[in-house]
């Protein structure tokens, strides 16, 4: 934005801007942000607002060469940069890469037909990385295929990425039937919709499923996009959406080694209101504990929901082939599988996360990257 006049008032900055709209920056968010009070090379905040006045007053403003040159009454003088600026005006979020708009689907839309990516190019080049996780965070799911038949090959996609999440299952894990199992996810029976590890105080972020062979009958993948079934729900039955966006239940993991619990809402909202997580997973769930007033409500709407992940208008099945592994954002995309005969042939997924935290801090570093790199 090209900057054509400044003002300064006493604890303000007005700036025009070339539309002729105006901004207006309060003394105290740019001495906050003066450039003088970062450290040099890591770039963090040095200065303490508590040293300086409340509202520091500003006695001098001159533009010149993109840079506004402010002077305060206590002596202090600024240098601030008109993209830093324009970068932040009030009320306008900054430019994040990270910030993918997601798009909701359901099993009659198009936006089900999965994105597929090979991975060779994903593992080779970053163009071909970025694209395959703008299209992982739009939708929540794709297909990485032509994954070489080992168990190192799902893994190093991942770490493509960055680290992987250790959980009290491991780094990585073995989906596969086995005697004794701790987790239904170990035997051959169905598992309805639901999402991994809601117990945890953060849930584990993006989910990899490689399939190194899938060759019993049934074991078909569930897949259902969890915030399209929130947003349903928040249109067809409000009191029901608040109910579980506001009340938080026990989520429970217990075996030999391990009892980790918490207690969490089903839907968490943004700071916009907008669905930003969704916990649900009947197997995990605790005993209800809120107050007897509220239990049959909480059991409508927890219903309802349930019924929405039974429903086939959402749900997406598919049946994963040696070689494939689909990636989902473990957060919103529900999962499932349909029952197997593991005496008909023997199916084995080798499974890893990576948080979400670790995903969009790639995202936006490849923007950065590649941004500098088609500079002219």
């Amino acid at each position: 934005m090209i900057v054509t006049n400044l003002m300064g008032c006493t604890d303000t900055l007005v700036v025009t801007w070339a539309d002729d709209t105006t901004s207006r920056f309060s003394t105290i968010w740019l001495r906050d942000n003066c450039p003088s009070g970062l450290h040099p090379e890591t770039n963090e905040r040095l200065l303490d607002l508590l040293a300086i006045d409340e509202i520091p007053v500003l006695i001098s403003v001159e533009l010149e060469d993109n840079i506004a040159f402010l002077v305060y009454a206590d002596g202090h003088s600024s240098r601030m940069p008109i993209s830093l600026i324009a970068a932040h005006r009030p009320g306008q979020p900054a430019d994040d890469a990270g910030n993918v708009v997601v798009q909701l689907w359901r099993a009659d839309q198009e936006a089900v037909k999965i994105a597929r990516h090979a991975a060779a190019p994903i593992l080779l080049d970053d163009f071909a990385l970025m694209g395959w996780m703008e299209d992982t965070a739009t939708y929540g799911i794709t297909i990485v295929d032509h994954l070489q038949d080992n168990t190192d090959a799902g893994v190093k996609i991942a770490e493509r990425i960055g680290f992987l999440r250790n959980t009290n299952f491991g780094t990585t894990f073995e989906v596969v039937n086995k005697p004794d199992p701790n987790n239904l996810a170990y035997t051959s029976v169905a598992l309805p919709l639901h999402t991994d590890l809601p117990n945890q105080e953060v849930p584990p972020g993006y989910q990899f499923l490689h399939c190194l062979a899938n060759e019993a009958t049934g074991g078909g993948s569930l897949f259902a996009d969890g915030f399209a079934m929130a947003e349903d729900l928040r249109a067809e039955d409000p009191d029901a959406f608040s109910m579980l966006c506001d009340v938080a239940i026990p989520f429970r993991f217990h075996d030999d080694n391990t009892d980790i619990r918490v207690h969490k809402p089903v839907i968490t909202l943004g700071s916009k209101g907008e669905v930003i997580e969704i916990r649900y997973n009947a197997h995990l769930a605790g005993i209800f504990d809120m107050s007897a007033e509220i239990i049959p409500a909480y059991y409508g709407a927890y219903r309802a929901y349930m019924a929405r992940t039974r429903d086939p208008k959402y749900r997406h099945t598919l049946k994963l082939k040696a070689g494939e592994m689909v990636v989902f954002d473990n957060r919103r995309v529900l999962h499932g599988r349909d029952s197997f005969d593991p005496s008909t042939g023997f199916r084995h997924l080798h499974g890893c996360y990576v948080d979400r935290g670790e995903f969009f801090s790639r995202l936006r570093l490849l923007a950065r990257k590649i941004d500098v790199a088609t500079l002219p």
